[in-house]
C-alpha cells in the first residue's frame, strides 16, 4: 500500500496567537506534524493587507535561525521582505531562499492579504528561532 498523507490546510489550527502574533491580521499554520514530516517543515502564513502594526507590536519583529534554511514562496498578494535591513518588493509566484543567519521579516504590501508557503530544512522547531523585536522600523 502507498504511503502518503493528505491534510487540508483549513483543518490545521491557526497558531497566530500562540506565537505572539495578532490573529486578526496574521495567520500561521504549521503543517509539519499533521503531515508527519521528518526532515523539513512546511508552514502556511497569511499577512493581512492594508495594515501597518504600531511600534512594539509583534508584527514588527523579525527572526533568524541557527541551522534552518528557509524558502518563502509567495502564492498570492503582494509583499515586502526585509533581509538584514534590505527591503525588497515581492510579486505573486516568487520564491525567496534565506539562509539561517540572515534576519528576515515579511509583510503584505497592498490592499490584499499576502499568503506564503514556507519550507524549512533541516526541520529544527521553534528552539532554533531567534526573534528580533522592532525589526520593521517604518
Amino acid at each position: 500500500m502507498a504511503d502518503y498523507t493528505v491534510v487540508p490546510v483549513a483543518g490545521v489550527p491557526d497558531q497566530a496567537a500562540e506565537v505572539g502574533m495578532d490573529p486578526d491580521h496574521f495567520e500561521i499554520r504549521f503543517m509539519r506534524e499533521p503531515l508527519g514530516l521528518r526532515n523539513f517543515a512546511v508552514t502556511v502564513e497569511r499577512f493581512g493587507g492594508s495594515w501597518k502594526p504600531p511600534k512594539g507590536h509583534p508584527h514588527t519583529r523579525g527572526h533568524r535561525h541557527t541551522v534552518q534554511e528557509e524558502v518563502y514562496f509567495l502564492v498570492s498578494g503582494r509583499a515586502q521582505g526585509n533581509f538584514d535591513g534590505e527591503v525588497i518588493d515581492l510579486e505573486p509566484w516568487t520564491a525567496v531562499r534565506v539562509p539561517p543567519e540572515t534576519a528576515r521579516a515579511f509583510r503584505a504590501a497592498g490592499e490584499e492579504d499576502a499568503v506564503f508557503v514556507t519550507i524549512g530544512a533541516p526541520q529544527a522547531g521553534l528552539d532554533d528561532v531567534e526573534f528580533i523585536q522592532d525589526y520593521w522600523t517604518d
